[in-house]
């Protein structure tokens, strides 16, 4: 199964990626992970390497390329998850010739709906223990009395709000290209990691 998967941040996307792989023992492809690997190994020129590191955008050939052959090893010959591409409209036409040219094509595009509001109060509430690494919700989930806790920079409310901005305008003519061709199902993204998980593996049971 060739799956894209898209969420806006904070939506408990790589939760039920981790899931939706080890269900169908098929590969998430994060292209974050392939960049970061990628510019680790050497394998990025120094001027793409310098725009990363001032926060600069990737080109999209080079994503698509770095796809291509993640896609074409051999853990991936049943399928795969990708997380994190395409975002644009360009972007998903060139994963749909890439996908062509090996007569192939994606089977379905699920994106995880959460409302904006929760998604802010899933991060503001986050907690990081400094000692254990350890991730707490003060609301949904507290920490011990004796925990040192940190609340990180990109969970502050301004920085999450920004973040999800970006993914709304990123993504309003995504979606609607992937429904145009059938392939779009939205899944409710609100309730427990089970009850998200129950409603991602039954639309998937239906395509």
């Amino acid at each position: 199964m060739r799956i894209v998967f898209v969420g806006p941040p904070g939506a408990g996307k790589g939760t039920q990626a981790k899931i939706i792989c080890s269900k169908n023992h098929i590969p998430q492809v994060s292209t974050g992970d392939m960049l970061r690997a990628a510019k680790a190994n050497g394998l990025l020129p120094a001027d793409l390497v310098a725009r990363m590191d001032q926060g600069g955008l990737v080109p999209d050939e080079v994503v698509i390329d770095l796809i291509g052959r993640r896609t074409s090893e051999e853990d991936a010959a049943n399928g795969f998850l990708l997380d994190g591409f395409p975002r644009t409209v360009p972007q998903a036409e060139a994963l749909s010739e890439l996908l062509e040219k090996r007569g192939t094509k994606l089977d379905v595009v699920l994106a995880l709906d959460v409302p904006e509001e929760l998604l802010v109060e899933r991060a503001i509430f986050r907690r990081t223990d400094k000692r254990t690494g350890q991730v707490y919700h003060l609301k949904y989930n507290p920490p011990p009395s004796d925990a040192e806790l940190e609340h990180r920079k990109d969970d502050q409310e301004d920085v999450v709000r920004n973040r999800v901005r970006v993914y709304q305008a990123m993504t309003s003519a995504l979606l609607p290209f992937y429904a145009e061709r059938g392939l779009l199902v939205q899944v409710d993204g609100v309730g427990s990691v089970d009850e998200v998980t129950h409603r991602v593996l039954a639309a998937l049971e239906k395509v």
